[in-house]
């Protein structure tokens, strides 16, 4: 499907979806427990994927009509040998999470994916797999997907890099809590988006189970089962979501007017960092916490710089905020985030140089020239990457022209229902199937 979007003035109230990262993490908990219910799950491509394996692996996920809860009857700690290939179709979070899950079986598990997840990282995870007598192969010995796990991992010590992915250890560290010894995780490298894993401990305790940060870097003990408090989880609001819409309102707001995003609970996600970001750009926002409301409106922006080691979803919005302010906005410690759906750095820079932006691209850093850009309506590739298609979509607010994005049903993957939201807010959109 192609979008077109039209300059537009946005006002109004928007809530964002729910998170991915705690809802994978939130389905997957309960499938290691026995019964427990997931409120508010977000619902899309990705979350649907880890819901797969869990039916897969002995446990059953059971969706309301309504979508507003997910009722989990969980494998109780070890996952039964599914009796087909796992697809874990795009989502990078589902294969990797559940690479270590597998590896508790006793029999085998075969995890691929589509032409994207096959091609990114998995070695690391696999190495550490083996470390802890279990078996973890790439089928083509590249360290990419297809991947076969199993042989009942008991648990250990293991080392491994912290700069490839934080979801390596959030993978070791769930399963470790129902393995026989525990796991202890070493870091070889200064970890990177070291966030998702407080998200993960964070949601570890709610769930019951207890792990912790070390002077090496992370430990859980075994033993352990995942029960939430009364049977139930509930999923905060997502900032890499919210990112877009505060990025809208402060980009395209309507004179003297606001977007207020709903949804937006304090919770362990560094992406809440995207809040400090738009302020120190220009942008006036206001956070009600308690009622977890953002309240943001237009204003001239000025670049900024941006160390994104710990919040790499951030660095689309980053980029097209940065084509609208005026002078450099500079994303450091980026290198990270060309190993996700898409080189991502690559793609903004490409697909934002189409659209007109002066844009200068380093290996680890990205630099947008807002003072030497004037955005112009122009055909930009999606990348089959969710992230991707929303940021370039908020250009297309502020550009002189109609921009049309590429394969734009790819925002099915984190927030589904992104275009009508635009909509709601007062945005121009034409659907093109």
């Amino acid at each position: 499907m192609d979008v077109t979007i039209s300059p537009s003035r946005v006002e109004g109230r928007a809530r964002a979806p729910p998170s991915k990262s705690y809802t994978h993490r939130a389905i997957l908990a309960a499938g290691y427990g026995g019964d427990a219910t997931v409120r508010t799950p977000l619902v899309s491509a990705d979350t649907r994927a880890t819901m797969r394996f869990v039916d897969a692996s002995g446990g059953e996920t059971t969706l309301a009509e309504d979508e507003s809860s997910l009722t989990v009857s969980g494998f109780d700690g070890r996952p039964e040998t599914p009796e087909d290939v796992v697809n874990c179709e795009n989502s990078g979070t589902t294969m990797r999470l559940v690479t270590a899950c597998a590896a508790l079986g006793d029999g085998l598990t075969v995890l691929t994916g589509d032409d994207s997840l096959r091609s990114r990282p998995q070695g690391p995870l696999l190495d550490a797999v083996e470390s802890l007598d279990a078996r973890g192969e790439s089928t083509r010995g590249n360290g990419q997907a297809p991947l076969v796990l199993g042989g009942g991992m008991t648990g250990g010590s293991v080392s491994i890099p912290g700069d490839v992915s934080s979801q390596y250890i959030s993978a070791l560290l769930m399963a470790g809590a129902v393995t026989e010894e525990g796991i202890d995780v070493e870091l070889e490298t200064e970890l990177k988006s070291a966030p998702y894993v407080d998200i993960t401990l964070e949601l570890l305790e709610e769930y019951g189970v207890d792990a912790e940060q070390t002077d090496e870097g992370f430990s859980v003990a075994g033993g352990q089962s995942y029960d939430p408090e009364g049977g139930e989880y509930e999923v905060p609001g997502d900032f890499s979501s919210i990112s877009y819409l505060l990025a809208a309102g402060a980009t395209a707001g309507a004179e003297g007017e606001s977007v207020v995003v709903e949804g937006a609970r304090p919770s362990a996600q560094g992406d809440a960092a995207i809040i400090d970001i738009v302020r120190e750009m220009g942008s006036d926002v206001e956070w009600d916490r308690d009622a977890g409301e953002l309240t943001v409106s237009r204003a001239d922006l000025s670049g900024t710089t941006v160390d994104v080691g710990d919040t790499p979803d951030l660095l689309p919005t980053i980029a097209v905020l940065g084509a609208v302010a005026d002078g450099d906005t500079v994303i450091e410690n980026c290198e990270h985030v060309r190993y996700k759906e898409t080189d991502r750095v690559s793609a903004m820079a490409e697909e934002l140089e189409k659209m007109g932006a002066s844009v200068t691209e380093e290996t680890d850093r990205l630099t947008v020239h807002g003072g030497e850009t004037d955005l112009t309506g122009a055909t930009v590739d999606g990348r089959h990457d969710h992230r991707i298609v929303m940021s370039l979509a908020l250009a297309g607010l502020v550009a002189d022209g109609e921009t049309t994005v590429t394969g734009a049903e790819h925002v099915d993957v984190s927030f589904p229902n992104f275009f009508e939201t635009l909509e709601s807010l007062g945005t121009s959109v034409r659907r093109d199937e």
